[in-house]
């Protein structure tokens, strides 16, 4: 019988070598649910870690500016709530107080009460897209189903004081499509109630939230000083500590006569941009229940019917505001020569518009300030160093409109 030896197994030296990793380049989007619209970003991950984060814009392009100078300037509004869908009644805004300050113009009480009352629902209606949107982004369902119920009660109230839920085309060079009623006046009140309660909903559903804290907090950080550097405004720019809010800085409209608050975070982060906006969701129920309670009466329009269509009534019956009427359908108002710009603050920031009048009845060039796009470079600077899932909730914290960025 023969033994068998069995050699002593014996490890190989192995030669350590330093590991090489790649850039890898990859797109998000166009087509993402979480950038919000047709958006894309090129991005530079080193593992998940991003590197660097390119937005890149243009997908929905449809030259309204140039378009608007076709228009006769009533009909460059309907073209102005396909830009911000989710808060046409500030663009409206924006855009016809910088025709009427051509004109030299200013509404009586009840217009202007009128009109920051529908801008403050808009602005609620916004925010709630934005937190119902933003918080499934980063995981909380609920939230989402919650925010939309209430968007819902606000555009009940836009159906019925115009006839059009999303994109308004409520308002005019020199006042409104109507008048407010009673009925509306107690939908209102009903709305004021219920967004009472519902914004402190949304409060105990995510603030102290712990998996919320952890996705947002120290994430998307910026400093005031970048934000200035950028020329960031809204509740990007008051997250990071820059107090500027122009309805309280520059007023317009009937805002210096309402009582509020400006709310302002220093942590700069997504975080603090949702403390922020919670703060002005409640801060514009405060606007709205002022405004609804002192709503005065008397005429909504101003007094001039080269400017604004004669009552339908008074066309019938009298020849000379049938004329006025005629005119100003074919040919339109026509301001002054001249040149003006007139910023408002939207849901995301300063809303500019910049208008050359040639003294006919279109605008000669018009030119507008989005928001969006200018608060839209700062998606880098917050995703760098970062996750690659990390990216998702600084675009949530920015609050995209696809459509007002590429205009």
């Amino acid at each position: 019988m023969t033994t068998a030896t069995t050699a002593p197994i014996t490890t190989p030296s192995v030669e350590m070598r330093e590991f090489q990793t790649d850039v890898m380049r990859m797109n998000m989007g166009p087509q993402h649910p979480s950038t919000h619209g047709v958006l894309r970003i090129k991005l530079e991950l080193d593992g998940e870690k991003v590197l660097k984060a390119e937005p890149m814009i243009g997908y929905l392009h449809r030259g309204i500016e140039k378009l608007a100078e076709t228009k006769r300037y009533n009909q460059v509004i309907p073209l102005l709530d396909r830009m911000d869908y989710l808060a046409a009644m500030c663009f409206n805004l924006g855009f016809v107080l910088a025709v009427e300050k051509l004109f030299d113009v200013q509404l009586p009480p009840r217009g202007q009460y009128i009109r920051v009352i529908m801008c403050e629902i808009a602005r609620l209606a916004s925010h709630c897209i934005w937190l119902g949107a933003h918080a499934m982004d980063v995981g909380a369902i609920t939230v989402f189903l919650y925010t939309f119920r209430e968007r819902e009660l606000a555009y009940d109230i836009f159906e019925h004081i115009c006839g059009q839920r999303m994109t308004v085309s409520y308002m005019r060079v020199g006042g409104l499509m109507n008048d407010m009623d009673d009925e509306c006046v107690t939908m209102i009140k009903k709305y004021i109630e219920t967004m009472k309660q519902r914004i402190e909903e949304y409060n105990r559903l995510l603030t102290k939230n712990p998996i919320w804290m952890d996705r947002t907090i120290g994430i998307g950080h910026m400093t005031a000083q970048e934000c200035m550097d950028m020329n960031i405004t809204g509740p990007c720019a008051r997250g990071c500590g820059i107090d500027w809010d122009l309805r309280r800085d520059q007023p317009y409209s009937a805002y210096d006569q309402f009582e509020f608050e400006v709310p302002v975070y220093q942590a700069g982060d997504v975080y603090a941009r949702y403390l922020q906006r919670i703060d002005e969701m409640r801060q514009s129920v405060r606007i709205l229940e002022q405004a609804i309670n002192r709503l005065p009466d008397g005429p909504f329009n101003v007094d001039n019917f080269k400017i604004i269509l004669p009552p339908k009534e008074l066309v019938k019956r009298d020849m000379e505001a049938m004329i006025h009427h005629f005119k100003l359908t074919i040919d339109g108002c026509k301001p002054p020569k001249g040149e003006i710009y007139m910023p408002t603050e939207s849901p995301r920031g300063e809303l500019g518009f910049y208008i050359q009048s040639d003294g006919s009845g279109k605008p000669y060039r018009m030119k507008v300030r989005n928001p969006t796009m200018i608060n839209l470079q700062s998606l880098g600077r917050m995703c760098q160093g970062h996750f690659l899932a990390d990216v998702v909730a600084v675009i949530g914290t920015l609050d995209v409109v696809l459509g007002e960025v590429d205009k």
